[in-house]
């Protein structure tokens, strides 16, 4: 960006006139935050905002909190009645739950920083009692360090090169000599490439085909190598990725930067337009509103871009992704509720071998025992509990089941899908464009295009502070 284009944001001077209402950020936190208020005719032609923000998710937030740091006026447009996207802390079964993402830990260096910033506090689960795992004769038990050093060693064969292609894990693009054949690889070629044994295929493959939206033919091999280099290519470390939670939820560090930083915040306010006429970014919302401002952040998932019209149209990397997706589809989060006889049991099913290939235990509660399930089956009911029950049953766990708590985020209207996955091709296709470029007013934010924990809150946070740069002419 130009010295012309930073020079026509610079912050107004004009005085705010009033503070601003509290607004409702999140029913089940019971969170309120106080913004400041723009003048009436500010988001007009002749009092422009500085910057729209489109999302209130984690990439959103944190593009707003960073741009007002350096003086901007920033207004957040959020299509939903809640902040966080796909971050979503609710209560379930009388305990706090993260309907969206959960996970994240201090080694991940924007969490880590953020953790200090805001003096909050990291919790765990206890130890797992065992592990539930797939073999040609069927489910199986396993000691917790007995079943992750035979799914380590597959990951270690799997990603194997991973070292040198993703020497510099959170610089993706740094070896494109080697990553140009390899990018094109989906996870199941390079099962096929390794010819593993049945044993050791289908003690992995169930977790690369939930990953990948279904199928190991659908995710792309890069992008679970990139994760493993970013947990230090061992399988302690991926293991820590499932283990770590915000104590006070994840709505609690969305909540400290917005108090921090008071932009102003509409809730229920989806965006339908964005017009770029050379002169001013131009917003159009649902209501038929229409608001000016020198500069637009869309912090939305890379699926939902396509759900505004752009004029002028998207660039071309930012088109072929949104058509193409990079979120999973068809994902499905599940908080299970069952008494405790299972106890603190992981099960996982090979490939195809049941709906809900993956479930996790959490807490504990008065009656019993909650488990997080994931599903990419389009034919589940998650809120059945009978195909609930068969589903893990198929893992070689029988839950006697009290409640379910699930969300479609493939169907959900903002988000289009669940956690990013990318597919065969796209690091190198689209990334170098996607993660760089922004058109002359407007600029892209989301932990689909994370340089580094694409698919975490880690690089959601990542994103934004990315964007901001962009938009202040600092990249």
């Amino acid at each position: 960006m130009n010295t012309e284009r930073l020079a026509a944001r610079r912050p107004s001077r004009r005085t705010v006139l009033k503070a601003g209402g509290a607004a409702a950020l999140a029913a089940s936190a019971a969170t309120t935050l106080a913004g400041p208020a723009h003048a009436a005719e500010d988001g007009t032609d002749s009092v422009p905002l500085d910057f729209i923000v489109v999302g209130a998710g984690f990439a959103g937030v944190t593009a707003a909190r960073e741009l007002r740091a350096r003086g901007y006026r920033v207004t957040i447009l959020e299509a939903r009645g809640r902040i966080g996207g796909r971050t979503w802390t609710d209560t379930f079964a009388g305990q706090q739950v993260e309907i969206g993402g959960t996970w994240v830990e201090a080694t991940q260096p924007n969490i880590g920083r953020e953790l200090q910033r805001y003096k909050l506090e990291l919790e765990t689960d206890e130890p797992l009692d065992r592990m539930m795992l797939p073999t040609p004769a069927g489910p199986k038990v396993f000691t917790p360090d007995d079943g992750n050093a035979r799914m380590g060693a597959v990951m270690s064969k799997l990603f194997d090169g991973s070292r040198q292609y993703f020497e510099k894990p959170f610089q993706p693009l740094a070896r494109p000599d080697l990553l140009q054949k390899l990018d094109k690889l989906s996870l199941r070629d390079r099962f096929t490439e390794l010819k593993l044994s049945p044993e050791e295929e289908m003690l992995f493959n169930g977790q690369t085909a939930i990953y990948s939206g279904g199928s190991s033919t659908q995710g792309a091999l890069t992008m679970f190598a990139q994760w493993w280099a970013l947990c230090g290519w061992n399988v302690d470390g991926w293991a820590n990725t499932t283990c770590f939670r915000f104590k006070t939820g994840s709505v609690s560090l969305l909540s400290a930067m917005l108090a921090e930083a008071k932009p102003t915040l509409m809730l229920n306010t989806p965006v339908t337009a964005i017009t770029d006429d050379g002169k001013w970014a131009r917003v159009t919302t649902k209501s038929g509103k229409t608001y000016s401002a020198r500069g637009v952040v869309v912090a939305l998932p890379v699926n939902a871009w396509n759900t505004i019209k752009f004029s002028p149209g998207l660039p071309a990397a930012h088109t072929a992704a949104t058509t193409q997706g990079i979120a999973v589809k068809n994902a499905v989060k599940l908080w299970i509720h069952a008494k405790g006889g299972q106890g603190r049991v992981y099960g996982q099913a090979a490939e195809g071998g049941s709906p809900i290939p993956l479930i996790i235990p959490n807490k504990k509660t008065a009656e019993g025992q909650l488990y997080i399930g994931f599903s990419v089956d389009p034919a589940l009911d998650p809120n059945n509990v009978t195909q609930v029950r068969d589903a893990v049953r198929k893992l070689g766990v029988d839950l006697d089941i009290i409640g379910i708590r699930a969300h479609n985020w493939g169907a959900d209207e903002w988000a289009r899908g669940g956690w990013a996955f990318r597919k065969p091709g796209q690091l190198t296709s689209l990334y170098p464009d996607v993660l760089n470029q922004a058109t002359s007013r407007i600029t892209f934010a989301s932990g689909d295009i994370a340089a580094g924990w694409s698919g975490f809150i880690d690089g959601a946070i990542e994103s934004g502070m990315r964007a901001a740069q962009l938009a202040a002419g600092e990249m």
